[in-house]
């Protein structure tokens, strides 16, 4: 399958912060356990399931997989934060924009907490069709986004693109075929102290959807 061109699928001012405020982000995540939808993923993979951290951060959630025995890929686009990661880690982290993804039904899941909801709106359609490409047949992706239906700017200029439901499902579905998608609301605040809605899902790629 030919992927779609990539569209700039990034944001320079949000990768920017991330290079500034590595240190003291790893700091703040240090006071945080893992993600909570973390054990509703860990437990619908098989046991020692390769597992892509997409957007990994520094660690946080990278080190609960690892610790659960998954065999982790960790990818992150900001080099200072993937450092940090690496230092608290021990373990080598791959500097790669979303964009550029490569891998071909590598993983049984990707966990994205997080870190797609920085995609412009403009390349997400060319990064879901690579997070896509990346999942085995059946397997399973996690990914969290603050909702709002409009993209725009939190109070630390990061880029958010603010996606409601219907539009993670619709990327979802052009991106390719899934057995299952799921998807769940609520509310949270993230590194900035805000609250805003959030929107998780947790959808499984068909077995023979394969492009």
């Amino acid at each position: 399958m030919q992927m779609p061109e990539s569209t700039d699928a990034h944001d320079k001012p949000t990768l920017a912060f991330y290079a500034t405020e590595a240190a003291a982000y790893a700091a703040h995540s240090e006071k945080t356990g893992a993600t909570k939808a973390l054990a509703t993923f860990l437990t619908a993979l098989p046991k020692g399931a390769a597992v892509l951290d997409l957007g990994c951060g520094t660690g946080r959630d990278t080190r609960a997989l690892i610790e659960a025995g998954m065999t982790v890929t960790a990818v992150d686009g900001a080099p200072e934060m993937a450092r940090e990661a690496e230092k608290r880690l021990g373990i080598a982290v791959r500097v790669q924009l979303f964009e550029n993804l490569d891998d071909m039904e590598v993983f049984d899941g990707i966990w994205a907490n997080a870190s797609l909801l920085h995609v412009p709106r403009a390349g997400l359609p060319a990064v879901f069709a690579r997070v896509y490409r990346a999942l085995k047949p059946g397997a399973l992706l996690y990914a969290s986004f603050k909702s709002g239906g409009k993209d725009g700017r939190d109070k630390l200029d990061r880029y958010y693109n603010y996606l409601d439901a219907d539009e993670v499902t619709a990327l979802l579905r052009g991106a390719g075929a899934w057995s299952s998608i799921d998807i769940k609301q609520g509310r949270g605040t993230g590194y900035d102290g805000t609250e805003t809605g959030w929107v998780q899902v947790f959808a499984r790629k068909s077995h023979d959807g394969a492009f």
